[in-house]
């Protein structure tokens, strides 16, 4: 099995540049997931070992932050013959809409492809939570964080890790010499 990250490389979905993340910080790389996810087969064999390593969990949902890890977490519950919904920002807020429901005390896991900052997860969980959903696990392709992204105790399940820096944007050396960021993600 080859590793998520030359998964990444091989779709040309590793990006070399100077970008804005979603998180508002600058980096120059970027995991473009959408490349990955946007052929089925490549999508069922990188989503493969996630689905094993999530067997012994008791869940019956898959919900996603909206937009990035929306094909990954369909994927994921196809792999795992159960339902996926996806949340989306209303007024700057996770929500579910267009009919999606949860019902009180439903076991869930949120699904993200690339956990950077954790915020959008967190602010999925939140989304479900509200609405009375029980997170059991969280589950990512990728994790950026180093190993640092923590989600109120629940376990995390990532295919890999990868260490790219990040800056805020005043202390950017990309910025400092002269390159404009462009903003390839969702938010």
């Amino acid at each position: 099995m080859k590793s998520i990250i030359k998964i990444y490389e091989e779709n040309n979905a590793l990006l070399n540049g100077h970008f804005i993340l979603s998180s508002g910080k600058h980096s120059d790389k970027y995991l473009q997931s959408e490349l990955v996810m946007m052929n089925p087969i490549v999508a069922a064999y990188a989503v493969a070992p996630l689905v094993e390593m999530l067997k012994s969990i008791d869940f019956s949902l898959v919900v996603s932050p909206a937009i990035g890890g929306i094909r990954f977490g369909y994927e994921l519950a196809r792999q795992l013959e159960k339902r996926a919904v996806f949340t989306e920002r209303v007024n700057g807020v996770m929500a579910l809409r267009r009919g999606f429901d949860i019902e009180n005390g439903e076991k869930v896991i949120i699904a993200e492809d690339v956990v950077t900052t954790g915020k959008s997860t967190k602010e999925c969980m939140a989304a479900v939570q509200e609405r009375g959903a029980v997170v059991t696990a969280v589950a990512s392709m990728i994790d950026r964080t180093g190993g640092a992204a923590l989600f109120e105790g629940m376990p995390f399940f990532s295919l890999g890790a990868i260490d790219i820096e990040t800056w805020e944007p005043k202390d950017c050396p990309l910025c400092k010499a002269g390159s404009a960021p462009i903003k390839p993600g969702s938010r």
